[in-house]
């Protein structure tokens, strides 16, 4: 078994005789759940919105065509607010909530301190582009709130190691949108994980893990006015104001390494994840990092990678490489076999290993047959979700890592104990891995 995952304080409103029944999971399929199922106000978890676009409704409706629930449906939950700096995404999000209650209670906020600065509010949902997860997480987290936070945890790892430590130092809840690590749909990459773990592949070799690239033909800037319904200031926050463009906004912001990472930090907390999950890495990270990547031509719209090739190698001899050129999935190599793993895809070298009836062995990872709900379980019982933050920024980190080194042209060496670059100034000072914020934008608490 895992290492017991350790206890977090409680807070007041579970100490209740009501509070220590519903520490009990309370894993319930979506289509038994509604209004008349519901728990009474004063025993729900009270939630907050931060980013109200298209994976943020997501985390509020789920996704019927996977029969995942999402919040709203969940029995002991109430959504009291949602935000967002684009006024028409943040109607709709206010719409869904109020219709999903039959009220017109939801508040609407534009500036997420607000929200966060709400007393009865319990725990927030951040589903904002990356540059804003940092300054999101460390605005509800020294609030006393839990926290579940899209993917990845942040956009530089110098904002990773902050919200670590402010979660670690405050005792909150945590957990990062890594939807691969719980079932529903995704039960081969914990069986995967459990193969590789118990040798049944015999020594861990190698890693390839094949990511997608889905970024569009880079266009020429096209720069205008932002639209009403849009606080473009407020929007870049942190990050450099570069010119509106409709091409850099709602979805299309992953490919400025101003708010996103591309394809690279788009789905490095997905397989990747898996990779680390599988190699026993959550705790730790590469020594070496090489990268190449072909960029858009200088003055492009996007500055992202659209083709890119990460060779790591780990403290303990294992090799990885993470490329669009890999089938998209993970592969592991070992001494006697491989197995290969995707969503709804499992695949073995010897295809009696991916028997239903095949015993891995004794080793078992941590099992969460829902994502949502084992955060709000932990939330209730104050133990660690299947993906706190350290696991998100370990994952993260072989990426900001492979940025430094395309960008300055060289390998990596890197102390995965300290978390720092050795003997290269330069690659410290790269975009991905320092926070170099705009204006008034800070890591540090306000005194």
């Amino acid at each position: 078994m895992e290492t017991e995952r350790r206890k977090l304080s409680r807070r007041k409103w579970l100490t209740s005789a009501v509070g220590a029944v519903l520490a009990t999971p309370l894993i319930v399929r979506a289509h038994v759940l509604g209004r008349g199922n519901r728990l009474p106000p004063s025993e729900r978890i009270t939630m907050g919105l931060i980013g109200a676009g298209g994976m943020g409704r997501a985390n509020l409706t789920g996704r019927a065509h996977r029969g995942e629930p999402g919040f709203l449906i969940q029995r002991d939950v109430q959504v009291v607010a949602v935000c967002d700096v684009d006024e028409r995404r943040v109607a709709a999000a206010r719409r869904i909530v109020n219709d999903h209650y039959g009220s017109q209670d939801c508040a609407v906020y534009k500036d997420f301190r607000e929200l966060a600065e709400r007393g009865d509010i319990d725990a927030v949902i951040i589903a904002t582009p990356d540059h804003w997860h940092a300054l999101n997480a460390l605005a509800a987290v020294r609030a006393g709130k839990d926290v579940y936070c899209e993917k990845p945890l942040t956009h530089t790892h110098e904002e990773g190691v902050a919200v670590v430590n402010a979660v670690h130092d405050s005792g909150v809840v945590w957990q990062t949108g890594a939807q691969q690590r719980s079932d529903y749909e995704h039960w081969h990459f914990r069986r995967a994980v459990e193969l590789v773990r118990n040798a049944v592949i015999g020594r861990l070799k190698h890693v390839e893990t094949g990511l997608p690239v889905f970024q569009p033909e880079s266009p020429e800037p096209s720069p205008q006015g932002p639209p009403n319904h849009l606080d473009y200031d407020l929007y870049c926050g942190p990050a450099d104001k570069i010119p509106y463009d409709p091409g850099i906004v709602h979805g299309r912001w992953r490919w400025r390494l101003s708010f996103g990472g591309g394809a690279l930090m788009d789905w490095i907390n997905h397989h990747y994840d898996i990779a680390h999950w599988g190699m026993d890495m959550d705790d730790s990270g590469p020594i070496e990092v090489e990268a190449h990547g072909q960029f858009p031509p200088s003055g492009a719209l996007y500055d992202t990678p659209f083709h890119f090739t990460v060779n790591c190698l780990y403290p303990n001899g294992v090799t990885a490489s993470i490329s669009d050129d890999h089938p998209r999935g993970v592969k592991f190599i070992g001494s006697d076999g491989w197995i290969y793993v995707n969503r709804n895809t499992l695949d073995a070298s010897d295809p009696a290993w991916t028997a239903l009836d095949f015993a891995p062995g004794p080793i078992r990872v941590y099992h969460s047959p829902d994502h949502r709900r084992n955060f709000l379980d932990c939330v209730r019982n104050r133990e660690e979700p299947i993906c706190p933050p350290e696991v998100s920024h370990r994952t993260c980190t072989p990426g900001f890592l492979a940025y430094a080194s395309m960008l300055t042209g060289r390998k990596i060496l890197w102390n995965p104990a300290r978390e720092q670059i050795i003997n290269d100034s330069e690659a410290e000072r790269q975009p991905l891995m320092k926070f170099e914020p705009r204006g008034e934008w800070s890591l540090n608490e306000e005194e």
